[in-house]
């Protein structure tokens, strides 16, 4: 596996990763206790101290039971005490958005973020907008609080930020991956998650780390070009006050 070079060894400490497949054998993230742990190491070394295990919920594709979850996560959250000072894990879910979503989540088929009223969710990649809207308005008129997952990969909404706007208005938050922000997908998402930026329509960064091989759960060097872009007030406010809040409301 290629390093990926930081630039500036001074690095923001107490980064709250919100995204992130880190239990082992539950999705298509983390494989084994082992690769959890080298990636809770990774991320310690990159200056977060919070991680929130975020294990996909999608029906007929990934359906894992909340007894193997429960269990694969007190063994990460076990690891991570012995990573170092103040390293903790959170569980939640990122769960792919269906009609019964309201219903799974009043009924606690699923968690949400550490157990307060957020809620990441996933789309599909080619989801209709009035989807996403009508979803989105369906679960904050009853109580949740929608982080939707990489904004960044849905069409619709790359093609119109104004929908973006839309949708934060309504009352959902926005979370887009730590490598888009830097061009791991391209120029034209790193220039849709930039204006995103500059219209203060970010709430939330996660690494959707996955794994030592694919997706790993870099994020030091987005927290860099964020200050450098963005300012370092602006920086701290997405990458740990605003889900500091996650954790105060559980």
């Amino acid at each position: 596996m290629k390093e990926k070079h930081v630039k500036d060894k001074r690095l923001m400490v107490g980064i709250i990763d919100v995204h992130c497949h880190i239990l082992p054998g539950v999705d298509d993230g983390a494989q084994t206790l082992e690769e959890s742990k080298k990636m809770l190491e990774l991320e310690y070394k990159e200056g977060v101290r919070t991680v929130f295990a975020t294990p996909h919920f999608r029906r007929h594709m990934f359906e894992s039971s909340m007894e193997k979850i429960e269990q694969q996560y007190q063994k990460v959250k076990e690891i991570a005490c012995g990573i170092g000072d103040g390293m903790d894990v959170f569980l939640a879910c990122e769960y792919h958005v269906n009609m019964e979503m309201v219903e799974d989540l009043n009924n606690k088929v699923r968690p949400t973020m550490a157990g307060s009223s957020y809620v990441l969710a996933e789309f599909s990649g080619d989801s209709d907008f009035s989807f996403m809207r009508e979803r989105a308005y369906d679960l904050i008129s009853n109580g949740y609080r929608p982080i939707f997952a990489h904004v960044e990969r849905y069409r619709c909404l790359g093609e119109k930020i104004e929908r973006v706007e839309e949708l934060a208005r309504l009352g959902a938050y926005m979370q887009v991956n730590a490598g888009s922000i830097i061009g791991e997908d391209g120029w034209k998402v790193k220039r849709f998650c930039k204006k995103m930026m500059q219209e203060d329509l970010l709430h939330f960064v996660g690494t959707d780390g996955h794994g030592m091989k694919h997706r790993v759960p870099h994020i030091a060097q987005c927290a860099q070009y964020m200050e450098k872009k963005m300012g370092q007030a602006y920086a701290k406010k997405i990458l740990i006050e605003n889900p500091s809040e996650i954790i105060k409301t559980q």
